[in-house]
């Protein structure tokens, strides 16, 4: 690895060649405000100007996040010439910006805020005409405001590395540009897959996940029989809003603080989870049995398959039917729980507290409806259950470990845990199908082969003497290359998991922002580790519990035997199983 001389404020410091100078800045102990340090890779060609700094052998101020350090080279962080002009250029950003912090849910997180903050930025500076503004609210999933929008180009970057998509873009030209998806439209009439990976990235408040807290607080008045159910992911990332270190478990302070909100019941969608292994991993085998279409791909993140009906709608016949596991317990909340404890299905309102800002999008198709009532009535995002707590006065971090209610429906296995990280939910399903196959217990139950955040991973296993081989992937980059070996009749595949976020749930468009500057006390690799950090939460959970299997759980069994029938009955199609459509990709 080369290294070259520099000097920062005149002190001399070695660092890596090719770094940029913010780079190297940040490993010598200098924090240059910026507004695409802590992006995880995406880079704004340096637009913003927030950066600027003087260096020996440039011609004027540079924008340290895109100049490469060289040998010998002076970097002056702090001259007034440097920070007038970081000043100067936060102030104009500001001067076309919508300054209502106030009432911005980015407020606690916004970048623009710390970099005005940090540079001493002046109040009206620069006063004039202010861009036209687009406000879209058109889909349950994203809000779109081009009044907090600073153009960085954050969003578009992130959309492309992940998905391979180019849903975002600049439009208009001078003073007159906007981020918007082609020709301003609203994302509703665009291809966007609503995965919220763009939220993720946004510095500011001009793209959001679409509140629901109204709605909840609605239901709540309205005297609803006031049900909750949690996402595995959500226990791995919770404690991130309340300063607790990336990582830490809450599950136990979690449930205390749903309970102390004021919900009848607080499930784990663990449990559907469970319900769902049951169900796809039996289609799976009836698929093998009676040579079905193959290879079958799961159906539990609701970002992919709005990819699916764009890009592919000639090849849906591959995608399991079963519902993701937040809506089948909606189902069975509403119709078996509802028949056991005597509850009109009516009177019962279900939120799903998820780490997708695409759950919101999902909840609303009319596929989703059983019997007239829709099978989840509001979804929130982990930072919105955040937001909730503060709001509500709860220390969260002194709050009792509390257990989930489990009576009827609510006991869970670790296969279920781990649903929320990539590989997850092809792991539970094998953990289930050897048994399924041979009525017998796999001697192994970890199959690390399709573990990890490589793009796509691959593994052969014999399953009762059948050989079985599957892929996994997360984000859509990868799930082109296997939908397209599928198009052309090429894949080897007998079983595929696709998560629509890059390392699955943990990682998903609701989850707690990832930023350096508002996580001092973290680790120095933390943009690099997160996600490995959240998913090894939920991989202790699932060797803590004592039962590890899905077709072990009792209370499922008891499902079935009560009311299901078995797997894959008519009853569980009923309830559990829905359909897909293509649609069209408004190229």
């Amino acid at each position: 690895m080369a290294l070259v001389n520099i000097k920062i404020e005149g002190v001399p410091y070695q660092v890596e060649a090719g770094l940029t100078i913010l780079e190297a800045a940040k490993k010598c102990g200098y924090e240059i405000p910026s507004l695409c340090t802590y992006n995880h890779g995406e880079c704004n060609q340096g637009s913003c100007r927030v950066c600027l700094v003087e260096a020996t052998g440039a011609r004027g101020l540079v924008a340290s996040c895109v100049y490469p350090v060289s040998e010998g080279m002076e970097i002056t962080i702090s001259s007034p010439k440097a920070v007038a002009a970081r000043r100067a250029s936060v102030e104009l950003l500001l001067s076309n910006h919508n300054r209502n912090c106030q009432e911005c849910d980015k407020n606690e997180k916004c970048e623009l805020l710390h970099v005005a903050r940090v540079t001493g930025a002046r109040e009206g500076m620069f006063k004039g005409e202010q861009t036209p503004v687009t406000v879209d609210k058109l889909t349950p999933a994203i809000v779109r405001d081009t009044s907090k929008c600073v153009l960085c180009g954050r969003c578009i970057a992130r959309c492309r590395n992940a998905h391979g998509n180019g849903i975002l873009g600049f439009e208009g030209r001078g003073f007159k540009t906007i981020l918007a998806p082609a020709e301003n439209r609203d994302f509703v009439d665009s291809p966007c897959i609503m995965c919220g990976q763009c939220v993720n990235v946004c510095p500011t408040g001009a793209l959001m996940e679409r509140s629901e807290i109204d709605k909840v607080d609605d239901a709540f008045r309205a005297g609803k029989f006031m049900i909750v159910q949690t996402a595995p992911a959500v226990r791995a990332a919770l404690g991130e809003e309340f300063g607790m270190k990336i990582g830490t478990p809450v599950t136990g302070k979690m449930v205390a603080a749903l309970k102390r909100l004021g919900f009848k019941k607080v499930f784990d969608t663990n449990f559907a989870a469970d319900l769902t292994i049951m169900e796809e991993a039996n289609e799976l085998l009836d698929r093998v049995k009676d040579n079905g279409v193959l290879p079958m791909v799961t159906s539990c993140s609701p970002g992919w398959i709005n990819y699916a009906e764009y890009y592919y709608g000639d090849q849906l016949d591959h995608l399991s039917s079963c519902k993701s596991p937040h809506e089948m317990e909606g189902a069975i909340l509403k119709s078996y729980y509802a028949q056991k404890i005597g509850v009109d299905p009516k009177d019962i309102f279900v939120v799903s507290i998820m780490p997708c800002a695409c759950k919101k999008f999902e909840k609303e198709r009319p596929q989703l409806v059983t019997n007239g009532l829709k099978d989840v009535d509001a979804v929130l995002t982990t930072r919105e259950l955040g937001r909730l707590i503060k709001r509500s006065g709860i220390q969260f971090t002194k709050l009792p470990d509390e257990n989930f209610d489990s009576d009827i429906c609510g006991d869970y296995t670790g296969a279920a845990v781990i649903f929320g990280v990539t590989g997850g939910v092809m792991e539970a399903a094998l953990r289930t199908a050897h048994f399924v196959l041979t009525g017998k217990e796999r001697q192994g139950i970890v199959f690390k082969e399709v573990r990890g955040f490589k793009n796509i991973r691959e593994a052969e296993f014999d399953l009762a003497g059948k050989k079985i081989k599957v892929a996994v992937t997360s984000g859509m980059k990868g799930a082109k290359v296997l939908m397209d070996q599928i198009r052309e009749g090429k894949s080897p595949y007998t079983f595929i998991e696709i998560m629509g976020c890059p390392g699955g749930c943990i990682n998903g468009g609701g989850q707690p922002y990832v930023r350096e500057v508002f996580l001092p006390n973290e680790d120095a690799d933390i943009i690099d580790t997160y996600k490995e950090k959240r998913a090894e939460a939920l991989y202790s959970e699932d060797e803590r519990q004592k039962i590890r299997q899905s077709h072990k759980n009792v209370q499922v069994q008891q499902l079935y035997k009560d009311f299901l029938g078995e797997p894959n009955s008519h009853k569980a199609h009923e309830l559990l199983h829905t359909t897909y459509g293509a649609r069209e990709k408004f190229n």
